[in-house]
């Protein structure tokens, strides 16, 4: 593979980033170096590793930026929740970004798993 950008989960996850933006910009003003910016920088830093780690010599390299980008997940999915119960975003907002990025972890775990079992290297440097 010659990019990080003909990876699914990594459109995917840049896709996401935008509708987080799009999201925290109704968060109150007074949270924009709280929860705002904490919600950014996850989502940021879940397609971000995923480019940085498929830069990187070896595939165990990137199988450890991909484990970032699931650290990164989860703590977006934890600020999801507490974004939810601040009420900062509505049900049906959550209830629609919650899934996409259960679908993000998936497809992380999935190309970790490839990744450590396939004899096929993504990240080949010629």
């Amino acid at each position: 593979m010659s990019s990080h950008k003909n990876l699914d989960v990594w459109k995917l996850s840049v896709k996401f980033v935008v509708e987080i933006y799009q999201e925290t910009s109704k968060f109150p003003k007074e949270e924009i170096f709280g929860i705002t910016s904490q919600m950014r920088r996850s989502a940021v830093s879940i397609s971000s590793n995923i480019a940085e780690g498929s830069g990187r010599q070896t595939d165990k390299e990137f199988i450890q930026f991909l484990y970032y980008s699931l650290g990164s997940k989860e703590e977006l999915d934890t600020q999801l929740i507490i974004a939810k119960q601040l009420n900062y975003i509505t049900q049906n907002s959550f209830d629609r970004l919650s899934p996409q990025l259960e679908t993000i972890g998936k497809l992380l775990n999935g190309l970790i798993k490839y990744l450590k079992t396939s004899n096929k290297t993504i990240n080949q440097k010629k």
